[in-house]
C-alpha cells in the first residue's frame, strides 16, 4: 500500500477537490477538471487519435506550457510514489535523464527527454495524490528550469479543482474531460 503524496496543506492551497471550493467562483469547466481563468492562459484540449476522447487539457503560460491528466484513484492509498518510479524508469530507457527531487507538491521528477531531432528537452513532472484522484502535471518550456519562471504555471496547476464524481472506477483510469461550454465560466 502506498500513502499519498501531497502538500498538507493542499485542502487549503490546492489542486482542490469540488468539495473544497465555492461554487460561484468562475471556472472554465472541462468535467473532471475545472481552472481558474486567468491573463495569458492558453487552453488546448488534447484528443487521443483512435478513440476521439479528450485525454488531457494542456495550458500555455507566460512562454511555458503544462499539460495535465487526471486519474482515478484509491480512497485510502496513493498513485504517485509508484507512478513517478515508473516514470522516471521508462525516462531513462528512453535515453532521457530523471532525477526525483522535493518540489512545491512534494516529490517530482525533473527530467531531460529525448526529442525527434536529437537534443533534449527539460521537462518537470509533478503529481499530487488527492481524495479518489490522482492530479498530473507535465511542465516544459522556462518554467521547467527556471524557479522564476515557474510560479505562474504552478499557480495554474494549483488552482485546478478535480471533479471525480460519484461513479465506480478502476484506479489509473483516466477522468472524462470535456469541451467546455461556449461561455468559458460555469459554476
Amino acid at each position: 500500500m502506498s500513502e499519498k503524496s501531497a502538500p498538507s496543506d493542499r485542502a487549503m492551497t490546492g489542486p482542490f477537490d469540488v468539495t473544497e471550493v465555492s461554487p460561484v467562483q468562475p471556472f472554465i469547466d472541462l468535467g473532471a477538471i475545472k481552472v481558474t481563468p486567468r491573463q495569458g492562459l492558453q487552453l488546448r484540449l488534447d484528443i487521443e487519435e483512435s478513440t476521439k476522447r479528450l485525454v488531457a487539457a494542456t495550458f500555455d503560460i507566460d512562454g511555458s506550457t503544462m499539460q495535465v491528466q487526471v486519474f482515478a484513484a484509491p480512497r485510502s492509498e496513493g498513485l504517485w510514489h509508484e507512478i513517478r518510479q515508473q516514470l522516471a524508469e521508462q525516462l531513462i530507457r528512453q535515453g532521457g535523464t530523471a532525477e526525483q527531487v522535493v518540489g512545491p507538491f512534494g516529490p517530482e521528477i525533473r527530467a531531460a527527454v529525448p526529442t525527434a531531432d536529437k537534443t533534449v528537452r527539460p521537462v518537470r513532472f509533478v503529481g499530487v495524490d488527492g481524495p479518489k484522484w490522482f492530479l498530473r502535471g507535465v511542465i516544459s518550456g522556462p518554467a521547467a528550469t527556471t524557479p522564476a519562471r515557474a510560479a505562474t504555471v504552478e499557480e495554474v496547476f494549483r488552482s485546478i479543482v478535480v471533479v471525480r464524481g460519484d461513479e465506480p472506477m478502476p484506479p489509473r483510469e483516466l477522468l472524462p474531460l470535456r469541451v467546455p461550454p461556449q461561455s468559458g465560466t460555469t459554476a
